[in-house]
């Protein structure tokens, strides 16, 4: 089995047990806010990955443009900060248990932590994309 087969595989493994962390503090306390943590974690490399193919340089403009790499790292920054407060917020305001934040943040950091190595192995080579 390749290198990379192997790196799939556990990729795919983490991603579920993300996800199964975040339906399971759903799904044990019958409440499906904390559902909303795994969205965030989704979209967050999205705005990175649209803002990095606008700042190549074509053939219209040479230069190479930093205002929207800079700007795509500012959205992802937002949804992975909002990824990890909403849980601790709403546990602070009493709408989910405790127990179901922190298995919400673990999965959303698992989720997030899965996309972010898959790009780094199987990425465009590209050094400034997360």
């Amino acid at each position: 089995m390749s290198l990379a087969t192997s790196a799939v595989i556990l990729l795919s493994f983490v991603l579920a047990l993300g996800f199964l962390l975040v339906i399971l503090s759903c799904a044990l306390w019958a409440n499906w806010l904390p559902l909303l943590v795994a969205f965030t974690f989704v979209l967050a490399p999205i705005p990175n990955s649209i803002c990095s193919r606008c700042a190549r340089a074509d053939d219209l403009s040479p230069e190479y443009n930093s205002a929207y790499i800079d700007f795509g790292r500012f959205l992802t920054g937002m949804l992975v900060t909002t990824g990890l407060s909403l849980p601790l917020l709403l546990a602070h305001s009493e709408l989910i248990q405790p127990a179901a934040c922190w298995m919400s943040v673990a999965g959303g950091g698992l989720v997030y932590g899965t996309i972010l190595a898959y790009g780094g192995w199987f990425g465009s080579g590209s050094e400034d994309e997360f």
